[in-house]
């Protein structure tokens, strides 16, 4: 080529490369520094730090524009907790009559229905065998023991219901005021009298009673008796089931005894 030997055009040649490598190495600084102040001239850099971080909390809760609002969960309160025995359920059949009905049908179908109504009062409830382990130490705001009498034609005055608590009872006070709400609610639903000279040594000693939190207090009802009172317990067991469920509420909820004429 003309200018293979030529060293002026080598000289030349060299300059114009030195130049074009000055003024890219330029370009790149001149970036590299606008960059960096780009990135340190942010509006976070020059607000204040509580401004900023009021602005981080907005932008994370905040809701788009097709989200929907949900709303908070209310808290829900614990039911307070009712124990019902069923007398005789998952031991035996209790009192039986003639044609085969059985106290334990009896004892069942009234304490179902005490604890539907119990429920929709706002309480727990709890339907326990007769011999139910979770007896031992049983804490509650009440416990009932739900039974009914003979079959057995005894005379015209054996009829009417029974209510008992134990004579050993620790708290005297709250264990005689069950029983006291249970006695006015089940006579003035069911009309039937209190059956107050029959009470029993096995109703007064209870095994229940032994067995439950000595700060639980209990009573047991016998609704009535299974000959005379048939009618009443085989024919209207809501009626049986309002009275024993109305003595728990009067008593759980502190509330004034019925008169009994």
């Amino acid at each position: 080529m003309e200018n293979d030997n030529n060293p002026g055009y080598d000289e030349n040649f060299s300059s114009s490369m030195r130049a074009i490598v000055r003024y890219l190495g330029t370009v790149l600084l001149v970036g590299c520094l606008v960059g960096t102040a780009f990135t340190l001239w942010t509006p976070a850099s020059i607000l204040n730090r509580n401004v900023s971080l009021d602005i981080a909390r907005a932008m994370a809760t905040r809701v788009g524009r097709n989200a929907t609002s949900v709303p908070p969960t209310a808290t829900i309160e614990p039911r307070e907790l009712i124990g019902i025995v069923a007398g005789h359920s998952g031991n035996d059949s209790g009192a039986v009559c003639p044609d085969g009905l059985t106290e334990v049908e009896i004892n069942l179908d009234v304490a179902s229905r005490v604890q539907e109504m119990l429920y929709q009062a706002g309480y727990a409830v709890d339907i326990l065998d007769e011999f139910d382990d979770r007896l031992d130490n049983y804490t509650a705001k009440a416990l009932v023991s739900i039974h009914a009498d003979s079959c057995e034609y005894i005379n015209d005055q054996a009829t009417g219901y029974k209510v008992a608590t134990s004579l050993e009872t620790q708290i005297p006070v709250e264990s005689n005021r069950l029983v006291s709400c249970l006695i006015s609610h089940y006579a003035e639903s069911t009309g039937l009298k209190f059956h107050a000279g029959s009470i029993t040594y096995d109703m007064e000693y209870y095994h229940a009673f032994r067995e439950i939190n000595v700060n639980t207090p209990a009573a047991i009802i016998e609704v009535g008796f299974m000959n005379l009172d048939r009618d009443m317990l085989s024919n209207n067991a809501d009626l049986v089931a309002l009275g024993v469920s109305n003595g728990i509420l009067c008593y759980v909820n502190d509330e004034p005894l019925l008169q009994i004429e």
